[in-house]
């Protein structure tokens, strides 16, 4: 008589089934799957397309078996360099130890693709959460993968959460983090053009990814709110580093549009936008008002101190790892923080004409 399967392995793909699909035998796959063998390229590729579109994951069956759990909390980001990352990781290794997690750190130097390898190996691996820090980009066909593998985490009883980034969607089962994004946008601006500023450029766009759209957005409304519209010309594509900041400014300049405040759209765009002020001799908050986002340690140390969007980095990554790990006993999984602005004193009212 047939042994019924159990609940963890209905769904579950096989060796069996992928060499089926692969038109190859069960040694054939055994040998890829241990990589110890020799195996023809086109052979191999067969395979390695057969395991993708069966969702295989390599040893789920010994795993739901013996019931192992790794006791791991995997954090993904961009750049382990970056402060905004750092602060939040600490925060996920401060609740990751409370929880009796071991966290690991994956960084996926800003490639998309990158980005999915490391979902599907914490997958394999059986992490009890993984933890995606940042933007997320605007890509179809990248929040379809997204979404799968937030759904195939789920079936094996892990998590996605997605920490400082938006939803993928109602019916996707994933912790959601955010912090309130947009609006801190909206009360900055807002705060610089209460000072009397009409001429505010924003320095830092990063196409396609949503910590940035989301900035320009709350940029933009603040303006309309004040019955205002940004200049195009001067919301300004570059990257989230100091020379991106320096770079940007330094052609803002030469190009001779006016302006009297810049909103660099992090606070290390803002220590590059604070050097190129300074080569060409212009004062801030004298003769250019500057804001940033964040509220990294560095925005103290700038000279003046930087008038800048507080993000709760510590909170957010204890929360992620608080509400994922004891999701059984947390219904809502889906949180927004709190932004505020740290006035400081980079902005002062706009020069004499």
């Amino acid at each position: 008589m047939a042994r019924r399967a159990t609940p963890e392995q209905v769904g579950q793909a096989t060796v069996k089934d992928v060499a089926a699909r692969a038109g190859v035998s069960i040694s054939t796959v055994s040998r890829v799957l241990g990589g110890t063998y020799p195996v023809a390229t086109a052979t191999r590729a067969k395979v390695v397309r057969a395991m993708r579109e069966l969702d295989f994951v390599v040893n789920a069956h010994a795993r739901a078996l013996a019931g192992a759990h790794t006791k791991v909390v995997a954090f993904v980001l961009d750049d382990v360099t970056g402060p905004f990352h750092a602060a939040v990781a600490r925060g996920v290794e401060h609740q990751a130890t409370t929880e009796g997690r071991l966290c690991l750190l994956c960084t996926t130097h800003g490639d998309p693709q990158r980005e999915l390898a490391v979902i599907e190996l914490m997958r394999e691996q059986q992490a009890d959460a993984v933890i995606l820090v940042g933007g997320a980009w605007e890509d179809s066909a990248h929040q379809e993968r997204m979404t799968h593998f937030a759904r195939a985490l789920d079936r094996s009883g892990s998590r996605m959460v997605l920490c400082g980034r938006p939803a993928l969607g109602p019916d996707v089962p994933a912790t959601v983090v955010e912090y309130d994004n947009e609006n801190g946008a909206y009360a900055i601006t807002s705060h610089l053009l209460s000072a009397g500023h009409r001429r505010i450029a924003f320095l830092g766009v990063v196409e396609k990814l949503t910590t940035t759209t989301q900035r320009v957005r709350g940029f933009t409304e603040a303006h309309r709110a004040h019955g205002l519209a940004p200049d195009p010309d001067l919301i300004v594509t570059g990257a989230f580093t100091r020379g991106s900041g320096y770079q940007m400014t330094k052609q803002l300049l030469a190009d001779g549009k006016p302006f009297t405040a810049i909103f660099a759209a992090t606070d290390i765009v803002a220590s590059g936008v604070y050097q190129a002020l300074r080569e060409a001799d212009l004062r801030i908050p004298e003769d250019v008002s500057v804001v940033g986002y964040d509220d990294i340690p560095l925005a103290l140390d700038l000279v003046p101190p930087l008038t800048t969007v507080h993000v709760p980095h510590d909170e957010l990554g204890r929360t992620a790892v608080r509400l994922a790990i004891n999701r059984a006993t947390e219904p809502v999984q889906h949180v927004m923080l709190g932004t505020h602005i740290a006035v400081r004193q980079s902005v002062g009212p706009p020069p004499p004409r």
